[in-house]
């Protein structure tokens, strides 16, 4: 789907870059495959923001995705193409012939009607999903799971994708976007194809509203307030902030590492930080 930039009519329209929904289903989604959501407005259970910069935005309904692919062998056709609020890519309505219906992150280069299916080993093509392990070196995959059965956790965004590079020790080597490679189990579900909407990251919001409507509150600059606010604060004139940048709570921040000690490190086998090392 294209990009929409739009004629600068009012100060809003000025810049405003969008994409062009047109071809989605324009109706409601199913009621069965949806549930209620709330909005906490970065409060926790004693009503104190916890998470700073959260409240308002529009009401949204949180749609119900299967990221297990578990019925295997069931050929099902793909209804509609539809937004979904609570994500950058866009789902898919998958019906199969025992009347069960389902939502899947859609994959680019499918349309209504056609056809996919998950199993333990399928075709190679867009919106089929079978175990990792099964697929050929060089396949482009989304929606890998970590563990299996636990649903898919990785490559998941608008036009996010990871390739299969090559086998070892009954693993299978898997690349990022962000250049990590790093093993899955190949006993892992994963999904064929790139994910939708990938002009989603060349849009441009062009007001502060569209950001208000999406539940982002404004956030003022630590430089711009005093030093009893925030430890970039004060100063003479416009100062940078220092060397080095920190959040109110004296944390670093801005490109600071704070990953430590994960449990998967061990499957890492480049980091993406490597290039940054040299």
């Amino acid at each position: 789907m294209a990009l929409k930039a739009y004629k600068p009519t009012s100060p809003a329209r000025r810049g405003l870059i969008l994409v062009d929904r047109s071809q989605l289903y324009k109706g409601k989604p199913v009621k069965s495959l949806t549930k209620g959501k709330t909005k906490t407005g970065g409060r926790n259970n004693k009503g104190h923001v916890t998470s700073r910069g959260i409240g308002g935005g529009h009401k949204q309904k949180y749609r119900l995705v299967d990221f297990k692919r578990r019925k295997w062998d069931v050929e099902g056709t793909i209804e509609r193409i539809e937004y979904d609020p609570n994500r950058s890519a866009y789902i898919a309505l998958i019906s199969y012939p025992d009347g069960e219906q389902a939502y899947i992150i859609a994959p680019q280069r499918v349309a209504p009607g056609d056809k996919i299916v998950a199993g333990e080993k399928v075709d190679v093509k867009p919106g089929n999903a079978m175990l990792i392990g099964q697929m050929p070196i060089g396949t482009i995959v989304h929606n890998i799971e970590l563990k299996p059965g636990k649903g898919a956790q990785i490559a998941r965004a608008a036009g996010t994708y990871c390739q299969v590079v090559g086998r070892d020790k009954g693993m299978v080597i898997v690349r990022m976007n962000s250049g990590e490679q790093r093993y899955i189990r190949s006993d892992c579900m994963a999904t064929v194809g790139a994910v939708s909407n990938p002009d989603n990251s060349n849009t441009t919001l062009a007001k502060a509203g569209r950001n208000r409507w999406r539940g982002k509150r404004p956030l003022t600059r630590g430089v711009a307030k005093n030093p009893v606010d925030h430890p970039h604060g004060g100063g003479e004139g416009r100062t940078s902030g220092g060397r080095h940048p920190v959040t109110p709570w004296g944390k670093p921040t801005k490109g600071a590492r704070t990953r430590k000690n994960k449990a998967t490190d061990k499957f890492i086998i480049r980091s993406r930080h490597a290039k940054k090392k040299r």
